[in-house]
């Protein structure tokens, strides 16, 4: 909060001081001044869009890339985020289970959710022990696991 006081000849701008009290957020973890933000990372523009829908309806802010390269680099600029969200079906150079190796050793407390469209067995085999898995991600499914994701962070 800024106050202003102005004098004839010169103004002046005072700071207040601000008081925060109690924790912050829902959960009771301190949360960036950006809230919770959500990485997506998906081959499929359609996909990501949708996705990009069920986050920001749940309240989180989202930036969606197109490649785990992308999602990498993100990660390494140190850009704010706290559950990254990709597609099992990511290809390239760098495949989800890289991803989710090199993410995990960036951010040891980044929470990872991996969406499967196709038959669950056909996506266990690359989904990283500690991340959360969600088979035919529609409705509301990817934002309540990013909810679970979240929950479950160490602090």
């Amino acid at each position: 909060m800024m106050q202003r006081t102005q004098d004839r000849e010169d103004a002046t701008i005072a700071q207040a001081p601000v008081r925060a009290e109690g924790p912050i957020g829902a959960s009771g973890t301190p949360r960036s001044c950006y809230g919770v933000q959500v990485l997506i990372a998906g081959r499929r523009k359609q996909w990501r869009d949708e996705i990009n829908g069920q986050i920001r309806r749940a309240g989180y802010s989202a930036t969606t890339v197109d490649s785990a390269v992308d999602a990498l680099t993100v990660l390494v600029l140190g850009l704010p985020v706290d559950v990254l969200v990709t597609d099992a079906e990511l290809h390239g150079s760098l495949g989800l289970s890289e991803l989710a190796a090199e993410a995990r050793a960036l951010r040891p407390n980044l929470g990872i959710v991996v969406a499967c469209d196709s038959a669950v067995s056909d996506c266990a085999d690359l989904v990283p022990a500690d991340a959360l898995l969600v088979s035919c991600p529609n409705e509301e499914a990817v934002a309540s696991s990013v909810r679970e994701a979240l929950a479950a962070r160490p602090i």
